[in-house]
């Protein structure tokens, strides 16, 4: 059995693998004092655009500046299409990347491809066997495929000769102890060398899942430090130590347990890799851990919007892989190219009516009952920004939504809403506003323009897709006698949705037609301060 150690590769993919030369050195002794067989330092790659660190490309100038302790073999990974999508012969573009073996300190290469790239992956094996190294072969985001399509990979993998090590990967991390069971069995029908296995952990079955492989004869057993790797991250080397510990194994678990203590949990701390219920959700719907990570490490969006972006890419086709123009279109929450539209429905609705906007900041649930006596008392229009998750329905005169994530996140909520809703109608599909039959809508379109917020009769223009912007676009339809606030709090001065926010009201207060919003609960926005407890003289 070997563990195959690829910290500096996978965890990379949180700190654009820039790590510090003391986590390095550290790692690398550690590794070494715990006698885990194979360490993978990094990728191998051609240029790229932007600023990556040395273990984005793990040249060989930069390894023979490393300190290298005896004991493991190291090695890079280089993606298939790295090599395929080149421009260079497949000769040509391995001789570019690697020197012969016997002039490197690194003895293995693992070549990780998508399933559709196997077909021409045997010349870059047979190349990089020729330069004397040691090559595995990564059969990424193999759960789910066809028992027939996994072996014919397996046949053609054995076909090129001389492949040391074939590994399948649970990319998506969502595989169970029985399916690591059906791929090992169905790889086995044509493949009768070492196996590998990559184990994310979105699910928490990683190590499950890991110890089942090697329980079936797996003998390759991919782990990274704290799991630190893309999305919800891997097997954890130190957890897989110490359950084998237990079993009287020849590694010494201790280096590394210090190393972790010291080094990587504060890095975790810092990015925050490790399952979760959202990494979880993704699994559950196929949906690649990048997109989940993407949008967590994003401050702007909340869990609900979260959770209504993964229920949108769970319906769309090629998420299993990942693509950043699919994630824009699912941070707007839809696909629709139809052109802004709306109807007159707003012009005029709010004049001379004390207005109440409604958020949900904590401040709303704290001060509630002041709010509650407030609207009692002094019978404002109240305009809930989204569903409030405090306030009764019955206090609520109109709902407000400008896309549809709040709309996926509380669909069932909404469809039992008997207040009229304010939304732009072009921004929604038939099938959402076919759940909404029974509501009173009312058409106000939106369009979305930096560094521009203004009222057009029928539609919003808006410098950012924030529904707050869009309510107070939509009330200079009107001449509203008074607009207050609760439930505003604002975010940290170095939140990016609080300078947003401000951004925001910056450009609605020097709109001629624009009434001066005071908050009745406390905020960090540059609003008017009042308090819900004051009479309204």
């Amino acid at each position: 059995m070997n563990i195959l150690d690829c910290t500096l590769r996978d965890g990379g993919y949180y700190n654009n693998w820039d790590f510090e030369p003391e986590v390095v050195s550290a790692y690398l002794d550690a590794v070494a004092e715990a006698k885990i067989e194979f360490v993978e330092l990094g990728l191998r790659n051609f240029p790229k655009s932007g600023f990556l660190g040395a273990y984005a490309y793990t040249t060989e100038a930069h390894i023979n500046s490393l300190d290298l302790p005896k004991g493991p073999t190291y090695g890079v990974m280089v993606d298939a299409k790295t090599i395929l999508e080149s421009g260079f012969s497949v000769e040509v573009a391995v001789k570019k990347l690697f020197v012969p073996a016997s002039e490197s300190k690194i003895d293995l290469v693992r070549i990780a491809a998508h399933f559709h790239e196997v077909e021409n992956s045997g010349p870059i094996v047979k190349q990089l066997k020729a330069l004397g190294y040691i090559v595995g072969y990564n059969l990424m985001q193999a759960g789910g495929k066809p028992d027939d399509v996994i072996a014919d990979k397996a046949r053609q993998a054995t076909e090129w000769g001389g492949l040391d090590a074939l590994y399948f990967a649970d990319s998506l991390g969502n595989m169970d102890g029985a399916e690591v069971t059906r791929i090992v069995n169905a790889l086995r029908t044509e493949w009768n060398g070492p196996l590998g296995i990559h184990t994310h952990d979105n699910m928490g079955k990683g190590l499950d899942n890991t110890l089942t492989a090697k329980s079936l004869g797996v003998t390759w057993l991919d782990t990274t430090i704290t799991g630190m790797g893309r999305g919800a991250g891997n097997t954890q080397t130190e957890s897989l130590l110490a359950v084998l510990d237990k079993e009287g194994s020849v590694y010494n678990a201790k280096p590394i347990y210090e190393l972790v203590i010291r080094h990587f949990e504060p890095m975790q701390k810092k990015y925050g890799w490790g399952s979760n219920l959202l990494y979880f959700l993704g699994a559950q719907y196929d949906v690649h851990p990048t997109y989940i990570q993407n949008l967590l490490s994003n401050t702007h969006y909340g869990t609900d919007e979260i959770v209504g972006a993964i229920d949108y890419l769970s319906k769309l086709e090629s998420t299993t892989s990942y693509n950043g123009a699919i994630l824009n279109t699912a941070l707007s929450f839809n696909e629709s190219t139809a052109e802004v539209s709306g109807s007159e429905a707003t012009i005029g609705v709010f004049n001379n009516k004390n207005v109440l906007l409604v958020a949900n900041g904590p401040s709303t649930q704290k001060y509630l009952t002041a709010i509650k006596l407030y609207i009692e008392q002094f019978k404002p229009v109240v305009i809930s920004i989204n569903i409030n998750e405090s306030l009764p329905t019955d206090m609520i005169d109109y709902y407000v939504i400008s896309h549809n994530s709040k709309f996926l996140a509380d669909a069932q909520r909404y469809q039992a809403l008997n207040k009229p809703v304010i939304l732009p109608v072009h921004r929604f599909t038939k099938d959402e506003l076919a759940l909404m039959d029974n509501l009173e809508l009312i058409d106000y379109g939106l369009e979305v323009k930096t560094g521009k917020l203004a009222s057009n009769k029928t539609y919003a223009v808006v410098p950012s897709d924030i529904t707050t912007a869009y309510v107070l676009a939509m009330l200079m339809e009107s001449q509203p006698k008074s607009v207050k606030s609760v439930g505003f709090d604002g975010y940290d001065k170095n939140d990016p949705r609080q300078q947003e926010m401000i951004n925001i009201l910056d450009l609605y207060t020097k709109n001629e037609s624009a009434v001066e919003v005071v908050s009745l609960t406390p905020t960090t926005y540059p609003l008017v301060k009042g308090s819900v407890y004051a009479p309204d003289c």
